[in-house]
């Protein structure tokens, strides 16, 4: 779990670290002739993109001329992926993949440049589940239903009765007349 200071930690990113404009750069250059034609849309997404983490959600907006925001709830998030190419690994970075219930099969979201990946993906594992403050979740009362050994307990005993029955099955399986002759 996340300690409150890396919590802060997360709050305090709203930029992509300044590798991620030396992987623009190199990606472009992959196409020589059509370099700058392609640099100069990446450098403007680099200058423009903005996060934002709040207590609600995150929030991520681009773009000069068509500016893009898009804004996920913690609670309408489904799964959070990470990818990174061998560029991005060689300069420490990743993308982390935000998906939502949304229909679409691609990510709904996707946080680039970000060299603290892991400690993001932690972190909204942590709010999609709903746990806002440890201290807070440890501290209040306890839910009324069974304990970790009461669910341990009825776990056991459910597993013996599975095993009980597959020996009597097994028996008599074994004690039927004419199930090894077939003729």
């Amino acid at each position: 779990m996340n300690s409150p200071p890396q919590a802060e930690l997360i709050h305090a990113i709203t930029r992509p670290h300044r590798d991620l404009m030396t992987y623009y750069m190199l990606a472009c250059l992959v196409f020589p002739p059509a370099f700058p034609f392609l640099i100069l849309p990446a450098y403007f997404r680099y200058h423009t993109m903005r996060y934002r983490f709040t207590d609600e959600g995150i929030s991520m907006s681009w773009g000069i001329l068509f500016r893009r925001e898009t804004i996920i709830n913690y609670a309408r998030i489904q799964d959070i992926h990470l990818r990174s190419n061998f560029v991005e690994r060689w300069l420490g970075l990743a993308r982390v993949l935000v998906q939502t219930a949304s229909g679409n099969a691609s990510a709904e979201l996707t946080l680039e440049g970000l060299k603290e990946f892991e400690a993001v993906r932690d972190f909204l594992y942590e709010r999609m589940r709903g746990v806002k403050d440890p201290v807070k979740a440890a501290a209040a009362p306890a839910v009324a239903g069974p304990s970790h050994s009461e669910l341990a307990a009825a776990l056991r005993e459910v597993a013996a009765e599975l095993r009980a029955t597959r020996v009597a099955l097994a028996t008599a399986r074994a004690e039927e007349p004419g199930d090894s002759d077939h003729g």
